[in-house]
């Protein structure tokens, strides 16, 4: 039986509220439609693996709430392995999500037990992570929680994807451990502690990388991402031109696609242009987990693209 990829990351219930425009400080502005959805980037990376015919298992917390039971469900219904999703005193996390006409957001992450999630749990499931394919992580947990994944990754020579987001600081030691860092160009220059990215993305990588990942994929949106590092020759990837209808989950498509391609034996450049089809697919639909694309819509889109 091959290995599972295992998540280490959010869960989390998306309150999603349509707009024409996203408010600014202090304005209130009238809302066109509302929803609520399965998400939290982890949830949504683990699912993105599932559908494109991953083994999936997750690690992580809901609340006691009467979400924290729906959203163990609905992981399980797509497919992920949640022997290891405990419950945890309180409420479950939620994301309150704003996107308007041109498919942009403003999010609010609530953790809730998210934030139960500590190093010590991941000490009870040891034996998991050591038996992983890949592991994937992101920053809406605790960050010492990351910190001693990184350090289990490194421990057992397991490759870890790490999406920093949202975008925050992560230390060398942290880095050192990252076998492909994927962040967006808010959270590189924030990794770098700069104001802006610039338009040099290959001075960009090449500072990531001096921070010890051995790899990252800068994704730059619509135009695509920038592989560099140990294990790939530095390129750009061009992403697909789509009509974007809501980009919330667009990245949590691309690391959970990314990452099933890899555990296959496919080539980062490979992976890298799978990844960006199931990311484009995602954007042309509304909300997190069900916007994420199935292994067949994905390669069909892919044969489709090579006919243009």
């Amino acid at each position: 039986m091959p290995k599972h990829i295992l998540v280490v990351g959010s869960i989390n219930l998306d309150l999603v509220a349509q707009a024409t425009r996203i408010p600014q400080a202090g304005e209130t502005v009238h809302g066109e439609t509302f929803q609520t959805f399965f998400g939290g980037k982890g949830a949504n990376q683990a699912v993105a693996a599932a559908r494109l015919g991953g083994r999936v298992a997750m690690i992580d917390k809901v609340g006691s709430d009467e979400f924290g039971a729906r959203l163990k469900q609905g992981l399980r219904k797509a497919g992920v392995r949640v022997a290891s999703v405990e419950k945890a005193p309180g409420h479950s996390g939620v994301a309150l999500i704003t996107t308007d006409k041109h498919a942009h957001n403003s999010i609010v992450v609530v953790p809730g037990a998210n934030g139960a999630l500590l190093p010590e749990d991941l000490d009870h499931h040891r034996a998991m992570i050591e038996s992983s394919a890949i592991l994937l992580a992101q920053l809406e947990i605790p960050l010492a929680t990351v910190e001693h994944l990184a350090v289990l990754a490194g421990r057992y020579q397991v490759p870890l994807m790490l999406d920093p987001a949202p975008a925050r600081a992560v230390g060398r030691k942290t880095m050192r451990a990252v076998t492909w860092l994927t962040p967006n160009e808010t959270e590189s220059t924030t990794l770098l502690r700069e104001t802006e990215m610039g338009d040099d993305i290959e001075s960009t990588a090449n500072r990531l990388l001096s921070m010890g990942c051995r790899n990252v994929i800068l994704k730059l949106g619509s135009r695509g991402v920038y592989l560099s590092g140990h294990d790939s020759q530095a390129r750009f990837i061009k992403g697909f031109q789509v009509k974007a209808h809501d980009t919330t989950a667009a990245g949590d498509a691309f690391n959970g696609a990314f990452a099933v391609v890899l555990t296959q034996g496919k080539s980062p450049a490979e992976c890298a242009r799978f990844a960006c089809a199931a990311a484009a697919l995602s954007v042309t639909r509304v909300g997190a987990q069900p916007s994420l694309p199935t292994r067949e819509e994905t390669e069909e889109f892919l044969r489709r693209a090579g006919r243009r």
